[in-house]
């Protein structure tokens, strides 16, 4: 679907200005937040929000049955549809039902009504759906069905999530992991079955963490993140509260305060202390050299040191601190350099 990405916010200031007089399909990956922005909304203009699941209806339970009245057959539409007040039908999962089921949805969508009874006046229809690319149970959508609602996408944005994860009790750990690693709130769902990140699921990893209290150990955190993350999201998850009980900073390292981890049992905070420090060399280095300021100057230098030090403990995990990864690469410049003052950690890994 060619649509323009919004993020939550912007997404929910569509929806009121949009939703109100054309029904709109929200695309977007499993977990990224659709159903609750629908919820937030329907609860804005104080309404109802009845939530359909495309995937395990049936047309009936659309239109309804027939029934005898007065001699003539007319269908009855389900009480959870045919409601007397205006409310907000969320239609979740509708690329994922039968084409008998979305032809049932034609007149509801179009014309909101479902044979005689109609949708109360200021009542609101919106739709959702993953895409096909997200390995999701996803089925074509007539163009019929396609041309009847406004579509739109939804994308995570780590600023809005943590904004909302600090009012709505997010377990601390989780608010600072996300915090330094905001590239770690969503990942692509996996062409494999295996858990994946979204902000559903770190939702579901700080409810667990809260479950178990403060006397959660290293291993139940292993089962935890394991059971809800991308697999290198939850090993490094694991590092990262590892680097908190042992009280390492990476601020305190760039600082000079502290120095990387180098005992064998700390080998996987090592590890997420060198990927931070490869986000954080992302986030402060420019494209273009001659753009540094004075203090990113001084971080360089800084930084090849703390390069070369990582390297003498580990040069594999130096290795990954400067290596591409998921399309994010450190600037050129800087890997010229890298290549020309640490030249063992330009070398390719064997």
């Amino acid at each position: 679907m060619n649509t323009l990405p919004l993020n939550p916010d912007q997404l929910f200031e569509l929806l009121v200005n949009v939703a109100t007089v054309r029904p709109v399909f929200i695309w977007g990956a499993p977990g990224i937040g659709k159903s609750s922005i629908v919820e937030k909304f329907a609860a804005e203009f104080s309404l109802p929000c009845v939530s359909l699941l495309g995937s395990q209806l049936a047309p009936e339970d659309i239109i309804g049955v027939p029934q005898i009245v007065d001699g003539k057959s007319a269908f009855c539409p389900p009480r959870m549809i045919a409601r007397e007040e205006p409310y907000c039908l969320f239609l979740d999962e509708l690329n994922a039902c039968s084409q008998e089921v979305q032809k049932a949805f034609y007149s509801l969508i179009h014309d909101r009504r479902i044979g005689e009874y109609r949708l109360p006046k200021g009542s609101i229809v919106i739709g959702a759906g993953n895409r096909a690319q997200d390995n999701a149970i996803v089925k074509p959508m007539s163009s019929a069905l396609i041309n009847r609602m406004f579509h739109v996408e939804l994308i995570a944005s780590h600023r809005l999530w943590l904004a909302w994860a600090k009012e709505n009790g997010i377990h601390p750990h989780v608010i600072e992991y996300i915090g330094l690693r905001p590239d770690h709130l969503w990942r692509q769902p996996p062409k494999t079955e295996e858990p994946f990140s979204t902000p559903r699921s770190w939702h579901m990893l700080s409810d667990a963490l809260k479950s178990y209290g403060e006397t959660v150990s290293d291993r139940q955190i292993e089962t935890l993140a394991g059971g809800c993350l991308s697999p290198p999201h939850a090993a490094q998850f694991r590092a990262f509260i590892k680097q908190i009980r042992n009280r390492y900073a990476l601020s305190a390292i760039i600082d000079g305060g502290q120095k990387w981890p180098g005992a064998p049992e700390d080998r996987d905070a090592l590890y997420f202390l060198a990927q931070s420090f490869r986000a954080q060399l992302i986030k402060e280095l420019p494209a273009e050299k001659n753009k540094l300021s004075a203090s990113a100057q001084k971080f360089v230098l800084r930084a090849k040191d703390l390069l070369q030090d990582l390297a003498r403990i580990s040069l594999e995990i130096a290795q990954m601190a400067v290596a591409p990864e998921d399309g994010d690469t450190l600037p050129d410049w800087f890997m010229v350099e890298i290549v020309r003052d640490l030249p063992r950690l330009a070398e390719k890994r064997k």
